[in-house]
């Protein structure tokens, strides 16, 4: 599991806000395809384009306080 921020939302903007950190779960089959599953607003995760985001580490702390709010 990791994260990262979005950057770009112009064909899905109710299911991604820009510049929100979002939970990306590994999908070995949609990178071969350029797409990340991501955790979206609704609370489900489905593929989006891997240049609607870019990759994030976020400190332990700030990890868990995302994953406590979600």
């Amino acid at each position: 599991m990791y994260f990262a921020l979005c950057v770009r939302n112009e064909d899905y903007p109710a299911s991604l806000e820009l510049r929100k950190v979002y939970q990306v779960l590994t999908d070995q089959q949609a990178m071969k395809h350029r797409q990340m599953r991501v955790i979206d607003e609704s609370g489900e995760d489905y593929l989006y384009p891997q240049e609607y985001f870019v990759p994030i580490k976020l400190p332990q702390a700030a990890e868990r306080a995302v994953l406590k709010a979600i």
